[in-house]
C-alpha cells in the first residue's frame, strides 16, 4: 500500500507536470506581450479545500519594483537547499528560462533590463482581482495573511496603520498572524486587533508576566469549507523581543513554543480537525525545523524571510509554502481531503504583473482614499537615481549603501551601522527618487539616527552578534534579518564558523588601517532597538543627503569578503 508521504510526493510531481504547480504556463511564456490575465490566472481546481496565503505585504498598495537577493547563504542542513539558491542556480533548479516571466519575477540578474520590459509588480488592487478570481473559482477559499502587513510606509507610519487596516479589510481575509505590527506598541495593536472583522491567531504570544496564552490573541481558529473542518494555527515571529524593541510590547513574550504548538496541534485534532494549517511568521528553514518535530501539520504557509518559490517544500507530511512578499505574489493551493487526512494537493505562485493584471476598481479607490491626504509629500522628488537601488541579500544591497552613505556624510561618522532588514521596494537606473520611495526603505517607530562611539572591540562584538543570529546552523537560533549593513568598515566573514571566529581582517575604509580593538570610532546608525535613543529620524538624513546629490550614483560595495561557503 503506497505511504501518504509517498502519495504526496507523487501528487507533488503530477501537478508539476500537469502545470497547476509552481508558475503554471507563464513560466514558459517568452515575452511580456504573451502575458494575459487569464494565463496569470489559470488554475485546474482540485479537491475540496482552497487556500489563499499572502504575507510580508510592508504596506505596499501601490505596485512596485523588488528585486529578489542574489545572496541568500544557507548553512548546516540548509545549505545548497531552497530558498538558498539564487540566479542562475535558482533559475536551473526550477527550469526557469533566461529572460523569461519567471526569470524576472523570480531572480535577481538582469533584473534592471527585465523590469523594463515587464513593469511593476504589486499592488493590492490586483491582488484584490487575484482574490476574487479564486473566490469565484472556489467561493469558500480561506485568505490567509502572515503578518508584516501594517508596516513600512510614510502612510502606515502616519496612520499608525490604519489605511492598511482599511485596505485589508476590503480584501476579507480570514485570519492573520503578526510581526512587525507590535512596533506600533502594545496599546495600538490591542485597539486594531479589537476592531478586526477576522481572526488574529498566536499561539506562541504569551502574557509576559503570567506566561499563559495572550488572550487577545487565540491560539486557533476553526473553518469548515467544502465539507472540511480546518484549523487554522497562528505563528507570530518567535523573536519579538530580540529583534525589535521589546520596551513597546512589554505585555507580551513570544518565542517557537513548538511544544505548545504540538499541544495545539492534538488538541483541534481532538476537537475534529481534518485539515490542520499553520499561518507562520516563523521564517522558511525555522518552519522546515517546526515541520520536522511536531506532527499532524498538514500545510505551513510560511513568512518572514520573504522567499517566493513555485513549489511548495515537503517535510515528512507537511507542505511548506512561501509566497514572496510587497504584494508581488499570492499563492493558491487546492486540497484534497478525505476522511481526515489530506491526500493530495495543487498549488500555483500567481506574479502580480502591474500591467497585465487588471486593477479591482473599489480598491483602486480605497488606496487612493487612503494616499489622499499624504499625496503632495509621497510624491515630491528628491533626486534621481543613475544605480539600481536594491535592499534583498544576506549583505550590503545599493539602498543600504546609499542609507550608511547618508549615514556618514550627515552625521559626521567614521563607520555607519544600518539594519539588515529586507523590506523596501527596488528602484531602477533613471527613476525619480520621490519622498515616498525614502519612506518605503527606512519608514519604522523607532527611526531615530543615533551618533555614538564604539571601540574596534565592540565592534566586533556587534557583527559577530548578528552573524550568529543569521549564520547559526540551527534554524531556531536564526533570530535576525540578514547581516547588519556597514559603511566605512570592511570586513572578512567565514560563515562556516563557530559564533565568534566569523569575523576578521576589519578595516577602516576611509584609511586602509586595520580596526583597533582599543580604538573608539565615531558610529552613526538606526533602528537601535534602546528606549530613549535620540537623532533626527533616519528619512530626513536620507533625505537630505539625496538632495544634496540631486543624482545618486552607488559604486559596487565589496567591502565584505564572504568566505566558508
Amino acid at each position: 500500500m503506497i505511504s501518504r508521504r509517498d502519495f504526496l510526493q507523487v501528487s507533488m510531481a503530477a501537478s508539476a507536470l500537469y502545470g497547476a504547480s509552481g508558475f503554471g504556463n507563464w513560466a514558459r511564456l517568452a515575452a511580456q506581450q504573451a502575458l494575459t490575465q487569464d494565463q496569470l490566472l489559470e488554475f485546474d481546481t482540485f479537491g475540496n479545500v482552497s487556500l489563499i496565503h499572502i504575507t510580508d505585504i510592508h504596506a505596499q498598495m501601490k505596485p512596485i519594483y523588488f528585486r529578489e537577493p542574489s545572496v541568500n547563504i544557507g548553512v548546516g542542513p540548509n545549505k545548497g537547499a531552497v530558498p538558498h539558491l539564487t540566479g542562475a542556480d535558482f533559475r536551473r533548479f526550477y527550469g526557469i528560462d533566461d529572460g523569461s516571466p519567471s526569470h524576472y519575477a523570480l531572480s535577481s540578474g538582469d533584473f534592471s533590463a527585465l523590469a523594463q520590459g515587464y513593469g511593476r509588480i504589486g499592488g493590492l488592487d490586483r491582488v484584490a482581482t487575484v482574490v476574487d478570481a479564486i473566490r469565484a473559482d472556489r467561493p469558500d477559499a480561506l485568505l490567509l495573511d502572515g503578518g508584516d502587513t501594517w508596516h513600512g510606509s510614510m502612510t502606515c507610519y502616519k496612520t499608525q496603520g490604519q489605511d492598511m487596516v482599511n485596505v485589508m479589510n476590503g480584501l476579507k481575509p480570514d485570519a492573520m498572524t503578526f510581526h512587525w505590527e507590535f512596533t506600533l506598541g502594545s496599546d495600538r495593536v490591542a485597539e486594531i486587533v479589537e476592531g478586526l472583522p477576522f481572526a488574529a491567531l498566536g499561539q506562541n504570544i504569551f502574557d509576559a508576566e503570567w506566561d499563559e496564552p495572550a488572550e487577545l490573541f487565540p491560539p486557533y481558529t476553526f473553518f469548515e469549507r467544502g465539507g472540511v473542518n480546518i484549523a487554522v494555527i497562528g505563528q507570530a515571529f518567535p523573536y519579538m523581543p530580540i529583534a525589535n524593541p521589546g520596551w513597546m510590547f512589554p505585555e507580551y513574550s513570544f518565542g517557537i513554543r513548538d511544544e505548545n504548538m504540538q499541544a495545539m496541534v492534538d488538541e483541534v485534532r481532538a476537537q475534529g480537525a481534518d485539515l490542520v494549517v499553520v499561518l507562520s511568521h516563523n521564517g522558511f528553514d525555522v518552519d522546515k525545523k517546526m515541520a520536522s518535530l511536531v506532527t499532524g501539520i498538514d500545510v505551513i504557509l510560511s513568512g518572514h524571510t520573504h522567499d517566493a518559490l513555485p513549489e511548495p517544500v515537503l517535510v515528512g507530511d507537511t507542505i511548506v509554502v512561501a509566497s514572496g512578499s510587497n504584494g508581488k505574489f499570492v499563492s493558491r493551493v487546492d486540497l484534497d481531503v478525505q476522511n481526515g487526512r489530506m491526500m493530495g494537493f495543487r498549488h500555483k505562485l500567481i506574479p502580480i504583473f502591474a500591467d497585465v493584471i487588471t486593477p479591482k476598481p473599489e480598491m483602486t479607490a480605497l488606496i487612493d482614499e487612503q494616499r489622499a491626504p499624504f499625496l503632495d509629500e509621497l510624491t515630491e522628488v528628491i533626486g534621481r537615481t543613475d544605480s539600481l537601488l536594491y535592499r534583498r541579500g544576506n549583505f550590503n544591497g545599493s539602498w543600504d549603501d546609499l542609507i550608511c552613505n547618508a549615514l556618514l556624510s550627515e552625521r559626521d561618522a567614521e563607520i555607519a551601522l544600518s539594519p539588515g532588514v529586507r523590506w523596501g521596494p527596488s528602484l531602477i537606473p533613471g527613476q525619480d527618487i520621490t519622498r515616498e520611495d525614502i519612506w518605503n526603505v527606512t519608514s519604522m517607530t523607532y527611526p531615530e539616527a543615533y551618533r555614538t562611539e564604539m571601540t574596534g572591540e565592540f565592534l566586533k562584538v556587534v557583527l559577530e552578534d548578528v552573524a550568529d543570529n543569521i549564520f547559526n546552523p540551527d534554524p531556531y537560533y536564526q533570530q535576525g534579518g540578514d547581516m547588519v549593513r556597514t559603511g566605512g568598515l570592511g570586513y572578512s566573514i567565514d560563515v562556516s564558523q563557530p559564533q565568534g571566529s566569523r569575523i576578521s581582517d576589519m578595516t577602516l575604509l576611509a584609511t586602509g588601517e586595520p580596526i583597533d580593538p582599543a580604538r573608539s570610532y565615531v558610529v552613526a546608525g538606526w533602528a537601535s532597538v534602546n528606549e530613549g535613543t535620540e537623532g533626527p529620524p533616519i528619512w530626513d538624513v536620507v533625505e537630505s543627503h539625496i538632495a544634496s546629490m540631486g543624482t545618486v550614483t552607488v559604486a559596487e560595495n565589496n567591502s565584505v569578503e564572504v568566505t566558508g561557503l
